[in-house]
């Protein structure tokens, strides 16, 4: 099969890596890529956004499977305007990811929350607000308890989320995201969330609306500091397979989340044929679902993947065909650790073409994986291109060791600025 990736990660540095090694692929393309996915794929100068442009490259290369990395393309319409590239230019491949209306779960916040109350999916309570019902949101948040959620509704780029400590913050908070348009378009609705307490959690799933699969399932960890302290970011780092994701838990995710979301999109005729992202609280024992996301995390997908002994091109075309019910999903042993290196400055202010030392070749360490993030070819240079610049993933006998020998390679590997949480599964070590 010819596959083509759109995306230019991490997650996408991963799903690459993961292809690449199946025996039923045959030519590997992913748009716009990065100077480490160069390495196991041929890089197309493509943007996910150029829905014309990516037709006209899936037909002219026979692309397979078209395998869809960040939210945009999907919330945009990416799979509906391929199938009808199927009916008028005889496009004969699939897409995986969602219709435009089943991506509305990551895509718009209001259309998740009103699905999971529709379905009866554990969640925490809520109200949305637009600019029209801004004095009845005060009021809400005015007799709200603390801390208070601000969502924006629609998508953010990871900054429509807001935790406010105090009804003045949130108040303020509020105003920026309805009045001022913080968000511009995303943020015409604001969803106001009690606040869970608890261990988060997320799991993966492959499904084509109809059976699914668990793939995995990872603890992030988002804030910028050690012991989980400062500002919120896309990742810092995560790990696999997590001590209190017990079988019986996992049932529970299963029955009362996992099961009646795919069936709720069958119902409601929401056409689905990809991930499905669970952002979990564990609440003491007890699951409830945070957020959707309509595709794999960042950078969950480049600790999740390692672990998974399944191929996963093999896994994609059981999804399209109707057999993901019969495949089997196998986990390799041991447990894998991801730790994010990012630019100075992050998740503020932070300088760009920076050189990297120790990232130009392939990782040659036993039982670890370097993953481009946010990296540029500049001549015969790498140098950083984003905020998360590099992931190295390990195995290890535990969560500590697996830590270890991640923080063991990020020390041969240097630009100025960088940095990296130490403590990724600081827990569980």
């Amino acid at each position: 099969m010819n596959v083509l990736i759109l995306g230019g990660g991490g997650r996408e540095h991963a799903l690459a890596w993961k292809i690449a090694q199946s025996h039923h692929c045959n030519k590997l393309f992913v748009a716009p890529g990065n100077p480490g996915i160069a390495q196991v794929a041929i890089i197309v100068d493509m943007g996910t956004h150029d829905f014309e442009g990516i037709k006209s490259f899936c037909l002219l290369n026979k692309i397979d499977v078209l395998v869809v990395g960040p939210e945009e393309p999907l919330v945009n319409g990416i799979y509906d305007f391929m199938e009808k590239a199927k009916t008028i230019d005889g496009w004969r491949g699939f897409v995986v990811g969602p219709s435009k209306a089943a991506a509305q779960l990551e895509g718009s916040k209001a259309f998740s929350k009103k699905f999971m109350q529709r379905h009866d999916i554990p969640t925490a309570a809520y109200a949305e607000f637009t600019k029209d019902s801004f004095e009845a949101g005060k009021q809400y948040i005015q007799q709200h308890t603390l801390p208070i959620v601000l969502k924006a509704d629609g998508l953010a780029a990871g900054k429509g989320v807001v935790i406010s400590e105090t009804h003045e913050d949130a108040l303020q908070v509020f105003e920026q995201m309805l009045i001022n348009r913080q968000f511009g378009e995303a943020s015409t609705k604001v969803v106001i969330e009690e606040f869970l307490t608890g261990i988060e959690v997320s799991v993966f799933v492959l499904t084509n609306g109809v059976d699914y699969k668990i793939i995995g399932h990872a603890k992030d960890y988002k804030r910028i500091g050690e012991g989980d302290t400062g500002l919120n970011t896309g990742g810092m780092g995560c790990v696999t397979p997590v001590p209190f994701i017990t079988e019986a838990f996992m049932q529970q995710v299963e029955e009362k989340i996992i099961a009646p979301t795919v069936k709720g999109l069958l119902a409601e005729g929401l056409v689905y044929n990809g991930f499905i992202f669970f952002g979990l609280m564990n609440e003491g024992g007890n699951a409830k679902v945070i957020e959707y996301n309509c595709r794999m995390g960042d950078p969950e997908t480049e600790v999740v993947l390692p672990r998974l002994d399944t191929d996963l091109l093999s896994l994609f075309a059981a999804m399209d065909n109707g057999t993901l019910e019969d495949t089997n999903i196998n986990f390799a042993d041991g447990y894998f650790a991801t730790v994010m290196a990012v630019s100075g400055g992050y998740p503020g202010n932070y300088k760009k073409n920076i050189p990297i030392t120790g990232a130009d070749k392939p990782l040659q360490v036993p039982g670890s994986l370097l993953f481009h993030a946010g990296t540029r070819q500049e001549g015969k240079a790498i140098v950083t291109n984003g905020g998360r610049v590099l992931a190295v993933t390990s195995k290890g006998e535990s969560i500590g060791k697996a830590v270890q020998q991640s923080l063991d390679v990020l020390g041969t590997i240097n630009f100025e600025g960088m940095y990296y949480r130490r403590d990724i599964g600081f827990e569980f070590s």
